[in-house]
């Protein structure tokens, strides 16, 4: 799933492209996949895309007229997009052919500019979780409105941060740094290479003390900002690649700890997985496997 540094890079790679451009049309493939009706996305076409951004794991493209009248104060669309666990952005330098497959069933939506360039929106496998919006204002998407403070914003702070895990008590760390609606743009990915570089388990508490608080809030200041330097400059088709190429644990049960050198674990749980390295996190203890656990009941 793509997360805040993915997302970001994403931002930056499409508003090198497309700030400016005029849209000939948006065609929806994934009927499923658009979550809003008004206004139609048949709007977008002969607009002009304005800035593009994100909301945590949202992208978010805004559309101008091209008469120059879109200054946000209405007039403006904005096309959000959350591409969940399977969703990606594809870059197309040109118009494609018409016999062209729509991709297996992958291929959800499609922008084309007015030379014929543009991007395709596609999502792999079966379970269709990604979602289209194209509203007046980002916040007419309740996630977004939801969403908690954005771990990079300048207001951010460690007292911010300490806040929110003393508010939080006994929560789990680990979900509490996946929870959008608390701490927006950490995913399963990064959740797990942030504890793994601040050497705590997934399953201590939020509540701790301020020692272990600065830490944490230094290991997800420095690894979310090293994932966005890397990415920086790379288009879409490459930032895949370098997000697992730099995985320290997550992905990577069975491989050795590049910190000490012990074996990378997973924890197992219905829908997903977390990894971890025993000893540089939990004292050398091995968690229980819940799957498994649940299976020699």
């Amino acid at each position: 799933m793509p997360e805040l540094p993915e997302v970001h890079a994403l931002a930056t790679d499409l508003g090198s492209r497309l700030t400016g451009r005029v849209v000939d049309r948006f065609d929806l493939l994934s009927f499923s996949a658009l979550k809003t009706f008004d206004p139609p996305v048949s709007s977008l076409g002969s607009r002009a895309i304005g800035p593009i951004t994100r909301h945590g794991k949202y992208l978010d493209i805004a559309f101008d007229h091209t008469n120059g009248d879109g200054d946000g104060d209405g007039d403006r669309l904005h096309l959000l997009v959350h591409l969940a666990r399977a969703g990606w952005i594809r870059w197309r330098d040109s118009a494609p052919k018409p016999s062209a497959a729509p991709g297996r069933g992958a291929l959800a939506a499609r922008l084309v500019l007015d030379d014929g360039s543009g991007f395709d929106i596609t999502e792999a496998g079966t379970k269709k979780s990604l979602a289209i919006h194209l509203v007046r204002d980002a916040a007419e998407v309740p996630r977004v409105a939801s969403l908690g403070p954005d771990p990079l914003d300048a207001g951010f702070t460690e007292s911010l941060f300490a806040g929110i895990l003393a508010g939080a008590g006994r929560s789990q760390i680990k979900g509490l740094l996946r929870n959008q609606a608390v701490i927006a743009g950490i995913g399963n990915a990064y959740s797990d290479e942030i504890l793994h570089v601040a050497k705590m388990s997934p399953y201590a508490p939020a509540s701790m003390s301020p020692e272990n608080t600065a830490v944490l809030f230094a290991a997800i200041q420095s690894t979310l900002k090293a994932a966005i330097a890397r990415a920086d400059g790379l288009a879409a088709s490459e930032l895949k690649r370098e997000k697992k190429s730099h995985l320290r644990v997550h992905g990577r049960a069975g491989e050795t700890c590049p910190v000490c050198g012990d074996v990378v674990r997973q924890v197992r749980f219905a829908d997903s997985s977390l990894e971890y390295c025993a000893t540089c996190q939990t004292n050398g203890k091995p968690l229980a496997d819940r799957v498994l656990s649940r299976l020699l009941k």
